[in-house]
C-alpha cells in the first residue's frame, strides 16, 4: 500500500498530508510533482490544500492543467481512491472529478478556524470508519470555501447520499451560525458518483495529532487505509 501526495507551485500543506500518513498513521507515501505523469504505483493520492499556482485566475483553475492531473484524472475513473483538502478540493471541483464550485467566503474574509463536521454517510472509503451524525473537530483555513452547486446537483447529491460532511455545532445541529463560509446547505465535504473521490474544505491533515488540538482527521486516513488493506 501506498500514497500519492502531489505537490504544486504554491502548495503549503503537502508536507502536513505527508506527515499525516507518513509519521503519523506510519504508511509508505510518496511526493508527487506537478509536471510528471508517473502516479508511481500509488494506491490512493491526495491532493493537499494551499494556494497551487498562486491561485491565479481562480482557485484550482491553473492546477487543473497540470500534466499530474491528466494522470489523476485516469486513476479515479478506473476507481483509484482520490482525497482532495482545501485547495485539493477547488482542484478535484475545476477538473470535473466532483461537481461544483467553491465561491469565495460570504463574509468576504480568509477564514481559519476550528469548526465541527456532522458525518452525513459512512458510506465511502474515506468515511466507512465513522458513523452517521458523528461529529468531528476539523480546521478550515480558506478564502473560497464556499461550496456551490444548481438545484439539480443538490438534488443528486442528496438523492445519491454523496454529501459526506456539513458544518454543524458541536451537538451535530445543522444550523445558518454553524455555517462558517455560506456553503449550500452547510456542505463542507461531497463524494463523486463512485465514491472513490473525495473533496472537503476543512483539513483532516491538520487534525491528526491531539497535540493539534484535536486528531480527529486521523480517522478519514484510517477509514482510506482500512478499505485500501481490505482490498488486498
Amino acid at each position: 500500500m501506498k500514497f500519492g501526495v502531489l505537490v504544486f507551485p504554491g502548495s503549503n500543506c503537502d508536507h502536513d498530508t505527508f506527515n499525516a500518513l507518513h509519521a503519523v498513521a506510519q504508511q509508505p507515501v510518496t511526493f508527487l510533482w506537478h509536471s510528471s505523469t508517473d502516479l508511481q504505483d500509488c494506491d490512493a493520492i491526495l491532493v493537499p490544500g494551499g494556494f497551487a499556482y498562486g491561485d491565479y485566475l481562480r482557485t484550482g483553475a491553473l492546477a487543473r492543467f497540470a500534466p499530474i492531473m491528466d494522470s489523476v484524472q485516469k486513476f479515479a475513473a478506473a476507481g483509484g481512491p482520490v482525497m482532495g483538502i482545501c485547495n485539493g478540493f477547488q482542484i478535484l471541483c475545476e477538473a470535473g472529478l466532483l461537481p461544483g464550485a467553491l465561491m469565495r467566503n460570504a463574509g468576504q474574509s480568509y477564514i481559519c478556524k476550528q469548526v465541527h463536521l456532522r458525518t452525513e454517510t459512512a458510506d465511502s472509503i474515506f468515511t466507512n470508519a465513522l458513523a452517521k451524525g458523528d461529529v468531528l473537530k476539523i480546521p478550515i483555513g480558506h478564502m473560497d470555501g464556499n461550496y456551490f452547486c444548481n438545484a439539480d446537483m443538490l438534488a443528486t447529491l442528496e438523492a445519491e447520499d454523496r454529501i459526506a460532511f456539513r458544518y454543524s455545532t458541536p451537538t451535530g445541529d445543522i444550523t445558518a451560525a454553524a455555517n462558517p463560509n455560506g456553503s449550500l446547505g452547510n456542505i463542507a465535504g461531497i463524494l463523486n458518483g463512485g465514491r472513490n473521490v473525495l473533496g472537503m474544505m476543512p483539513h483532516p491533515d491538520r487534525s491528526s495529532e491531539t497535540l493539534l488540538g484535536s486528531a480527529d482527521g486521523l480517522r478519514l486516513f484510517q477509514s482510506l487505509i482500512g478499505s485500501l488493506a481490505g482490498r488486498a
